[in-house]
């Protein structure tokens, strides 16, 4: 059977494709690119980064842009579903959904009205777990927006490593951040991962903060080879 997996390019998503992937050996990527940066539904910052992550992974990419107004962009996710399917076949919608009953409640209306089976196999794991297996996975996560206090620019274009985990534990106890950045805290993407058959390497990027929020732009990304483990 054929899995579409919802793919921002985020910690999220890909994490969901990872576990996805061993369940159901054919998948295909669905992006819905958003012209609204403060849309209901879909992630925005770097989406077009998902074109070049498609590649990296060598997965097929399905793509539907959307006005994204919050009616319309119901409408447009379905039709990017209803894409998959007549496509590829898919029996089965993949989200990284962790707790938001907004989203996973509108995916699932859609999908039942297709007569398909939804997958969310992050929904209600404790948030610090989902960091862990990032990190435990090997994933090259970067941030590339924040819009919480005290997250400033210093924050863009870090990587998700065990020591930014222990420093966003301090801030949810002293700031009350959500550790997973589900209030829309901070968003990341993810440039390396186990089933990335190249990684991607940033070639230029500029960072724009305004007063409270800001965001890396991604300008410039080639994809290069792994490195080969030499056995001897």
């Amino acid at each position: 059977m054929w899995a579409g997996v919802l793919f921002s390019g985020g910690k999220d998503s890909c994490l969901a494709l990872h576990i996805a992937k061993e369940v159901y050996s054919n998948i295909c990527l669905l992006t819905a690119i958003s012209k609204n940066p403060y849309s209901y539904m879909f992630h925005t910052p770097n989406i077009e980064m998902t074109k070049i992550q498609a590649k990296a992974l060598e997965m097929p990419q399905i793509v539907k842009h959307t006005s994204g107004k919050k009616d319309d962009e119901l409408q447009d996710l379905k039709a990017l579903i209803s894409d998959a399917k007549e496509k590829f076949g898919i029996g089965v919608v993949v989200s990284g959904a962790i707790a938001s009953n907004y989203q996973a409640k509108r995916i699932q209306s859609i999908c039942n009205e297709l007569k398909l089976k939804t997958f969310n196999p992050l929904w209600g794991m404790p948030q610090q777990k989902i960091l862990q297996e990032v990190v435990e996975r090997k994933f090259e996560t970067i941030i590339i927006g924040v819009s919480a206090y005290p997250l400033d620019a210093s924050w863009l274009g870090r990587r998700i490593d065990y020591a930014l985990i222990k420093e966003l534990e301090g801030l949810e106890k002293t700031y009350g951040i959500n550790i997973c950045g589900e209030g829309g805290e901070f968003e990341t993407t993810v440039l390396d991962a186990p089933l990335f058959k190249k990684r991607i390497e940033i070639t230029d990027s500029e960072k724009n903060f305004y007063k409270d929020h800001g965001k890396l732009e991604i300008k410039g990304v080639k994809l290069v080879n792994k490195k080969v483990k030499k056995i001897f």
